[in-house]
């Protein structure tokens, strides 16, 4: 979480995700902002072995999923009440991701699973594998 959206703030979450999930071969989507097109960006990636993908312009379905999650956030979090620092607002969304939305949250397209659920399955299958 930062104050401005720099290409240094999304090439920090970038290998964060890879630490925690380890997920070559994945595609990372994203708009068009320039950090996802900035230089450092695409590296990590490449670095990674993940396949970058961006959304095309004016097309609002291809940012559908990430809509419906920042929706979800706003109604649940943000609007509930006003947060006094950045680090009490971080701790109330990182709560609300990890305790609700990945836990709780069953999704259609995973088979009726939570997020959870649905990788914790496929990665016991990959390492069984």
């Amino acid at each position: 979480m930062n104050s401005r959206m720099k290409s240094s703030l999304a090439v920090a979450a970038l290998e964060n995700a890879v630490r925690s999930r380890r997920p070559a071969g994945t595609v990372v989507h994203s708009d068009r902002g320039s950090q996802f097109r900035s230089r450092r960006f695409v590296e990590s990636l490449r670095r990674h072995g993940l396949a970058g993908s961006m959304g095309r312009v004016g097309a609002c379905a291809d940012n559908a999923a990430m809509e419906s999650f920042f929706s979800l956030l706003q109604k649940n979090v943000l609007d509930r009440q006003r947060w006094l620092t950045r680090q009490e607002l971080r701790l109330a969304i990182t709560t609300w991701i990890e305790r609700t939305y990945h836990r709780r949250r069953r999704q259609r397209r995973l088979g009726k699973l939570t997020p959870i659920e649905y990788e914790t399955i496929n990665r016991t299958a990959l390492l069984a594998a």
